[in-house]
């Protein structure tokens, strides 16, 4: 059972990357991000069956990490938007010093 859980998030993890790659907007960008904690949540989760507790520990740790990088993404992609009234990624350079 904790094969098929792995092989999951292994693949989970794998589109993840695949969308960060491709993509250039930026709110799929954040999703394919999520996407990524949420395959390494799976696996934590998927060893702390074999292992034993700890893996659940680092779920919430990820979670905490998560939901900060969804605030502070969504406040520079509104801030983005707002600037040029596009969510590419190719303006990011605007951003800059």
């Amino acid at each position: 059972m904790v094969q098929y859980s792995l092989w999951l998030s292994a693949v989970l993890f794998a589109l993840g990357v695949l969308g960060v790659v491709i993509r250039r907007n930026a709110i799929i960008l954040f999703m394919c991000v999520e996407l990524m904690l949420n395959a390494a949540n799976l696996a934590f989760v998927a060893f702390s069956r074999v292992v034993g507790i700890d893996g659940q520990v680092f779920v919430f740790f990820v979670m905490t990490v998560a939901a900060a990088e969804a605030a502070v993404g969504l406040a520079i992609v509104i801030s983005l938007f707002r600037h040029s009234e596009s969510v590419d990624t190719r303006n990011f350079n605007l951003l800059r010093w």
